[in-house]
């Protein structure tokens, strides 16, 4: 399946549209990471566990997208758009939508 931000695959025409299709995953960070990540914050750096959190959200949201366009008979999802929020103190969400078509 073919996922893109871009509102058309250059050399595939779209012969069918399906409609918007979304998928969206929360994920909360426990405390042993909170504590972390609020240390390497206040040294400086990156934090790895909000990081590989975000990852996992992203990847789980993209599925999600993907399965729910096979499921309206696409076989790709056009102008993807994904979203971040915070929910709550250590709530991650991450939606993820675009339009089902057959290429």
């Amino acid at each position: 399946m073919i996922i893109t931000t871009t509102p058309s695959i250059e050399g595939k025409p779209i012969r069918t549209y399906h409609g918007i299709v979304v998928g969206e995953a929360i994920m909360g960070a426990n405390v042993v990471r909170d504590v972390f990540a609020s240390i390497t914050d206040i040294v400086g750096g990156r934090s790895g566990a909000y990081e590989s959190k975000l990852q996992d959200a992203r990847d789980t949201a993209l599925r999600e997208l993907e399965q729910r366009a096979q499921e309206k008979g696409a076989n790709a999802v056009v102008g993807v758009d994904l979203d971040y929020e915070v929910v709550g103190q250590s709530m991650l969400m991450v939606s993820a939508s675009g339009t089902a078509v057959t290429v």
